[in-house]
């Protein structure tokens, strides 16, 4: 009996029956049933970063937060009439920045004024308005030597018509009042040195009166005139003073060329054209009929201008009918 072929493990029997298997398949390889083979592969979800995670828990966060809020908070009028409120308070802010900007652009433009002047007679004249605001009841006689000294001079009124302006500008009531009187002081101090002789003599005149008696002001007038105006009778307007009509002795001397004589008629002449030009532009004036505050200082002034028109007027009817 010939030799018994090994015995074969128990699953060779499920081998195929070919007696070599094809190349790159093992013995015990089994194919798929061919529905598994339609099935698609199965794609993984990307995973999620830690921004986004971060990003969650935020918006978690504020959805706990937003729970807490008033009721308000979630009314679409409320939040309407919020917006409008955020929209007022923007242009109300702008304003106030216009307003602001507006007015350091006109205090720039007052410090700017004096700058085409020489800072050395700036000085001088700051220091002189500052010597006229210390005076006190002494400012009368301080205008005068200032004026004397050749000091008072346009320069000056401008210093002065700055600090009024400033003054202005910050509502300073007592400051504007007193500046305003001390403008008009020396603006009249300075038309009074650059005026005529006849203009120079009205003013005097004017200011001799002290608002009270017109009888009493119009004697002083008449003996001031009668002072100033030289005699004008026959005999003195041909012959000097001093001399001797019964004996005809006596020095003749022609008159100083610098001599600034005010003759009577002059004055009239010059005083009639001022009068007639008053007139004039205050007849073309219409007074103010309202009673707010700039309507009533419209009126004392007309009626302050009126009063000087009268005062002039008998001045000129005194010069007219003046004797000696």
């Amino acid at each position: 009996m010939a030799a018994g072929a090994p015995a074969l493990p128990a699953f060779a029997s499920l081998l195929p029956s070919c007696s070599s298997p094809p190349p790159g398949r093992l013995p015990w390889h089994r194919s798929f049933p061919p529905h598994w083979s339609a099935l698609r592969p199965v794609k993984l979800l990307p995973a999620i970063s830690a921004m986004e995670k971060a990003k969650g828990a935020a918006a978690e966060a504020e959805e706990v937060e937003l729970e807490g809020m008033p009721p308000e908070y979630y009314d679409e009028e409320w939040q309407a009439r919020q917006r409008e409120r955020t929209k007022e308070w923007h242009a109300y802010r702008q304003k106030e920045e216009s307003e602001e900007e507006r007015i350091t652009n006109e205090y720039r433009e007052i410090g700017m004024r004096l700058k085409a002047y020489p800072q050395e007679e700036v000085r001088k004249a700051r220091v002189l308005v500052s010597s006229f605001i210390r005076a006190g009841e002494d400012i009368e006689e301080e205008i005068e030597k200032a004026a004397e000294r050749g000091e008072v001079t346009e320069l000056v009124l401008m210093v002065i018509w700055n600090r009024l302006d400033v003054a202005r500008r910050d509502d300073e009531r007592d400051a504007i009042r007193s500046l305003n009187l001390l403008y008009r002081r020396v603006e009249t101090e300075i038309l009074r040195s650059e005026a005529t002789p006849a203009m120079r003599l009205l003013n005097d005149l004017l200011n001799l009166h002290d608002g009270s008696d017109d009888d009493k002001w119009l004697k002083k007038c008449k003996k001031h005139m009668l002072e100033v105006f030289p005699r004008e009778d026959p005999f003195t307007m041909i012959l000097p003073a001093g001399f001797n009509m019964e004996k005809h002795q006596g020095q003749i001397k022609l008159p100083p060329q610098d001599d600034d004589i005010l003759l009577r008629v002059d004055f009239i002449r010059e005083v009639d054209e001022l009068l007639k030009e008053v007139q004039a532009a205050q007849e073309n004036n219409q007074v103010p009929i309202s009673n707010d505050p700039e309507a009533v200082a419209a009126k004392l002034k007309y009626q302050e201008k009126l009063r000087a028109i009268r005062q002039v007027e008998s001045l000129l009817e005194l010069a007219a009918s003046l004797k000696w």
